[in-house]
């Protein structure tokens, strides 16, 4: 059949010789290797093959939307085929910029960045340092303990290992302290991570439209129409952000006081002594 028209092929499928899902294949064939024929003959082979191969699905709706009004079957094929090609350069060029964007977007940049909470001054970090090298642990055990617990999200094994030993208490014990203590913030660390995750694509959705708008003419529908809807993304982007500002990332008092087993009063006093005596004052401190 390879060496049919397109007419000639619809004709055979309007005789019922044969079946549309083989015409459906014919044309298929037709298109793929006579590219010269098309209107896109001046395109890259395997750009063309790939356009070819995303067109196959559409074929049955452009066979379906044929009408005999004057026009050949091979001409509405070919016309068809012009004006889905500009959707296919689009659909491939919002890609190509979307990927664009994630490579080219740099963690300092994002506007949810992470940012490690702020302990000390600069001014105060050999204070710090003395006060640390001079520290009883063993004195001020439930103290510290406190301080790990409230702080769980930053401990690693390794610290673990290391403060356990100077603070004498068992490895294992403190892991499992610190498990309890992440199993009652579950929920809420969840709702913190999706919240984060939601952010991170509203930021990169932003980021495109921007890259978009600069493809685009200027003053044209396609052009204000996705210019505002870049305000709204940004505005919204906004407000999630100064939500998950507002959002304490450490645990409570109540609950380090749950996990170690003393009153509540007794972890509040704990941490307030631990911050009079570190003379912390930056305001994002996990001890205030």
């Amino acid at each position: 059949m390879h060496q049919y028209s397109l007419n000639e092929l619809f004709g055979k499928f309007k005789e019922n010789e044969i079946k549309r899902s083989d015409l459906e294949g014919y044309i298929y064939y037709y298109f793929f290797y006579n590219q010269d024929k098309s209107c896109l003959s001046h395109w890259k082979r395997d750009e063309y093959e790939d356009y070819v191969s995303w067109f196959y699905p559409r074929m049955r709706k452009a066979i379906d939307a044929y009408n005999d009004t004057g026009s050949s079957f091979e001409a509405f094929m070919h016309k068809f085929m012009h004006n889905s090609s500009k959707e296919y350069r689009v659909r491939i060029t919002t890609r190509n910029v979307t990927e664009y964007s994630a490579w080219c977007a740099m963690v300092p940049e994002l506007y949810a960045r992470e940012e490690s909470p702020e302990y000390f001054h600069d001014n105060d970090k050999n204070d710090l340092l003395k006060f640390i090298s001079g520290q009883n642990f063993r004195k001020d055990t439930k103290r510290v303990l406190a301080l790990i617990l409230k702080c769980y999200n930053y401990v690693s094994d390794d610290f673990i290992d290391r403060i356990a030993d100077r603070m004498e208490l068992d490895a294992k014990q403190l892991r499992e302290m610190i498990n309890k203590i992440q199993k009652l913030r579950q929920k809420k660390d969840d709702a913190i991570f999706h919240m984060k995750e939601r952010i991170y694509c509203q930021y990169y959705r932003c980021f495109v439209y921007e890259k978009r708008l600069l493809l685009i003419q200027e003053n044209t529908a396609a052009y204000n129409k996705l210019k505002v809807r870049h305000e709204k993304a940004k505005l919204r982007l906004e407000k999630m952000r100064k939500r998950l500002s507002t959002i304490r990332t450490d645990a409570t008092n109540k609950q380090v006081a749950e996990v170690i087993g003393v009153k509540k009063g007794t972890v509040d006093s704990s941490l307030h002594k631990l911050k009079a005596k570190l003379g912390i004052l930056a305001k994002k401190s996990l001890l205030n």
